[in-house]
């Protein structure tokens, strides 16, 4: 991303700052209103537009969301009860292997190694769904098979559910994704 920052600020002949001087003046304080106004009245790609209301934003303090307000804001109200079974969760997954990755987004979690193994989230306020990449695993009573990225998910409604198999689906995942 810097070096497509120089890359703009040599072929506009502005910096990231001078950028925000003019999105300021014009009044914008949205991603996608900068993006739009970069690319309409300025002529910027959509690439660029986007790297530059990135900096933007978070120059002026009002950046992307940090991943404290993002786990924040799914575990919130109804779901907050959710929250000590997610930590659970990435506690179990952290202790396979000092390569694990907990990447926060806006709806889930990802677990990742090389490549994602897992998937936590939250998608109502009775229970926390953990998918996995379990590629040739047999569906159970607890696991079921799911397309897409997981081929597997499990849905937990307690602390106590994170227990020795859910624990070993997290490690064949994990063993799979290195």
């Amino acid at each position: 991303m810097a070096s497509q920052v120089r890359t703009i600020e040599r072929s506009t002949g502005r910096t990231v700052g001078q950028w925000a001087e003019v999105v300021a003046a014009a009044g914008l304080e949205k991603h996608g209103q900068i993006v739009s106004f970069l690319k309409t009245e300025h002529g910027l790609t959509h690439g660029n537009a986007n790297t530059l209301a990135h900096r933007i934003r978070e120059s002026s303090g009002d950046g992307p969301p940090s991943d404290a307000e993002l786990l924040d804001a799914q575990y919130r109200g109804a779901k907050a009860a959710l929250r000590p079974i997610y930590d659970e969760v990435v506690l179990v997954a952290t202790g396979l292997g000092d390569d694990v990755t907990v990447a926060v987004k806006k709806t889930g979690v990802s677990l990742r190694r090389k490549k994602q193994f897992a998937l936590v989230e939250a998608p109502s306020a009775k229970r926390l769904q953990l998918g996995f990449n379990l590629r040739g695993v047999a569906p159970t009573d607890r696991l079921r098979a799911m397309t897409g990225m997981c081929t597997h998910a499990t849905d937990l409604t307690d602390v106590g559910d994170v227990d020795d198999l859910v624990a070993g689906w997290l490690r064949a995942a994990y063993d799979g994704a290195g």
